[in-house]
């Protein structure tokens, strides 16, 4: 008897999320949700596309049968970050690649399951979605529905987001001629963006495009040719009297603050320009992510502060952490990291110091810095979406908190981002 309700089951289940009608709209709601992030990787800019797929793509999120809703949270994780898998080409795990981004869309998918199974009213899926702002898996936080409005005509801010989806849900409950009227309220919204103009710092700024491919990176054998080559870049920055370099993250792929020798070539250097560069830091075995500040003959350290999950730190109990690395990562430990954000000054400039990944968390806009300074190494995941993703990601932080941030990237997008 037991058995024969199991079946029923499979089969009803089967039916029920596994109809191709459900994939199909879950992969097309999906589309309309993402698809402003292609336009941007082909440099596309099309407000009046990203706007409508954004009104489609949400309605139909709120108002799809919940069957759909799994297919979406999968082709969206997909969409957005299949490129998490490409770091494992260099810990020789490439066989995994697609186990990861099926794993990676299967947790999206649950979580819009969970929205489906909840959400039964429209009313409660707005909300669901509106408190998707702040979920982290793992700690990981770049999926952010708010993001979608990036390039279209409607502000980012999250109260308006939660305002458009109030809207949404007007004109799904009004009826017949009413709809229009939330209609016209819809349109009305887009009058709520408003840039943001700020004056850049007095300051001329070098920051060079590097691609150094990250299969080189970490060779011994290049070593020497990365490091003399940072230093042409310094050089000829000081030859045009820059102010200022930006070296991106991990540029010195060495524990610079062991190595007194280009340590020393870094400080005497620093009495023509102010050097920033990431690089490691080692002591009492333990390993940070940091950026080095160069100064006047003088140096300072900003360690990272939030870490990359899976990446420079496993966000698991200690025992499943230490398992983890010891499968996958030959036993590497996790990078410690630091407890508050670092802000240093450059000509009566304050600059807030950011690596990479934590340069779009909100604890490193702590307090609205005016100034960010942000290196990255983009090198993990290309060819990919990633370095589009995660610029517009900056795009939207600078917007958020008035910020005007300085990038260097290897293998990325390296530029000044200003909050309009």
């Amino acid at each position: 008897m037991s058995y024969l309700a199991y079946e029923s089951f499979k089969k009803k289940f089967s039916r029920d999320y596994f109809s191709t009608f459900f994939i199909i709209k879950g992969f097309f709601i999906a589309f309309c949700l993402s698809f402003f992030i292609y336009l941007a990787y082909f440099d596309l800019h099309v407000k009046a596309l990203d706007t409508i797929l954004a009104i489609v793509g949400f309605y139909l999120l709120l108002t799809c049968k919940k069957e759909s809703l799994p297919w979406v949270g999968f082709f969206i994780g997909i969409l957005w970050f299949y490129w998490i898998s490409f770091s494992f080409r260099y810990y020789d795990l490439a066989y995994l690649i697609p186990l990861v981004i099926i794993g990676v869309g299967s947790i999206y998918s649950l979580s819009f399951w969970i929205i489906g199974i909840v959400g039964k009213l429209p009313e409660i899926r707005a909300v669901l979605m509106f408190a998707f702002v702040f979920f982290k898996p793992f700690g990981f936080n770049w999926f952010k529905p708010e993001l979608i409005f990036i390039n279209s005509y409607f502000s980012t801010n999250i109260y308006f987001y939660g305002l458009f989806l109030s809207v949404l849900i007007l004109i799904i409950r009004l009826k017949k001629w009413w709809k229009l009227a939330g209609v016209m309220l819809l349109i009305s919204l887009m009058f709520f963006n408003k840039p943001t103009y700020m004056h850049l710092p007095k300051l001329d700024i070098a920051i060079p495009i590097t691609n150094l491919d990250q299969n080189k990176k970490w060779k011994q054998e290049y070593q020497n040719e990365i490091v003399e080559n940072n230093f042409s870049l310094i050089k000829e920055a000081i030859k045009t009297k820059k102010d200022l370099i930006i070296l991106h993250e991990s540029a010195f792929p060495l524990y610079l603050n062991l190595n007194i020798e280009i340590l020393n070539r870094l400080k005497k250097l620093s009495y023509d320009i102010t050097i920033v560069t990431g690089a490691l830091r080692k002591t009492n075995h333990q390993i940070f992510n940091s950026s080095y500040i160069f100064q006047n003959g003088e140096f300072k350290i900003a360690d990272k502060v939030v870490l990359v999950p899976f990446g420079e730190t496993i966000p698991l109990p200690k025992w499943a952490s230490e398992l983890v690395n010891n499968i996958f990562f030959n036993g590497a430990s996790d990078y410690k990291h630091a407890d508050n954000v670092f802000d240093f000054n450059i000509e009566n400039y304050s600059f807030r110091s950011a690596i990479c990944y934590e340069s779009t968390t909100d604890k490193l806009y702590e307090n609205n810095p005016k100034f960010m300074i942000a290196i990255s190494n983009n090198s993990w995941f290309t060819p990919s979406i990633e370095p589009i993703l995660q610029n517009l990601l900056l795009r939207l932080y600078a917007k958020k908190h008035k910020t005007i941030i300085y990038h260097s990237a290897n293998d990325g997008i390296s530029g000044v981002i200003t909050p309009y």
